[in-house]
């Protein structure tokens, strides 16, 4: 599978479809499975890459800090690496964040979805943010709604194997998270691709109102709230999925 490197940082990159390239980019300490529901729906009329951020599953773990700007410069490489010129980014939480940042640093986005993101790491829980963290007792409850977990049991084994397997823990998790509370995004003004911008109504990590900050103050941001929590994209996936190819669709025309 492709490895590309930033400096001696080696970072594991899937592809899979054909098309225009769409890019997703994980959130503190979740590995690829974050994407699975996304990954299967956008496959085929369009390019997918899914890459695992530093400290995150088959990529180096370095030593912290991290902060954003490092993750947008591994994003960089990871796509001059795979040789595409143009791409639709699609992040959340941190992966919001790198996503603002690469937008405003490089000239390959053409479109931003931005999901549980914002503007500020002032504005990120961090006790709710470290509630999420593998070894956190009930580290499900905040990503996902009661009734979410209730209905399908046997879906959160599912994401807790995969988690086990796939999840950043210890030093490189907790340099995520200070990459994301400490970030400050660039001018929003300057960041001028279509930006959708979605938001669980009962998100503890990244609030509403946070949301829907960015939403507004991004040129071409449009925010739309959902139920659920932090994952609320996951809950929604199938109406959050056909949202995203509609945006796609209308950027790629």
């Amino acid at each position: 599978m492709p490895t590309a490197h930033n400096r001696d940082v080696a970072l594991y990159y899937e592809a899979d479809g054909d098309g225009p390239t769409v890019v997703f980019i994980n959130d503190v300490g979740y590995g690829a499975w974050l994407w699975g529901w996304h990954y299967d729906a956008v496959a085929g009329p369009y390019e997918t890459v899914v890459w695992d951020l530093r400290g995150t599953g088959r990529s180096d773990a370095p030593a912290g800090p991290y902060d954003v700007a490092t993750l947008a410069a591994d994003l960089e490489a990871v796509l001059a690496d795979h040789g595409v010129g143009s791409v639709h980014l699609v992040g959340a939480g941190l992966g919001g964040m790198v996503a603002l940042e690469y937008a405003h640093r490089y000239n390959r986005a053409r479109s931003l979805t931005l999901y549980c993101t914002a503007g500020s790491g002032d504005a990120v829980d961090w006790d709710a943010l470290d509630a999420l963290a593998l070894d956190a007792p009930s580290s499900l409850d905040r990503a996902f709604s009661p009734a979410f977990r209730e209905h399908d049991p046997d879906l959160m084994d599912r994401i807790a194997d995969w988690r086990a397997e796939e999840d950043a823990t210890g030093a490189a998790r907790d340099a995520q998270t200070a990459a994301m509370t400490g970030f400050d995004a660039p001018p929003l003004y300057e960041i001028t691709q279509p930006a959708e911008v979605y938001y669980g109504l009962d998100d503890s990590v990244v609030s509403p109102e946070a949301a829907e900050s960015l939403a507004a103050d991004l040129p071409r941001g449009t925010g739309e709230a959902v139920e659920g929590r932090h994952c609320c994209f996951v809950e929604h996936a199938p109406a959050v999925t056909d949202r995203l190819l509609a945006l796609l669709d209308e950027q790629t025309e």
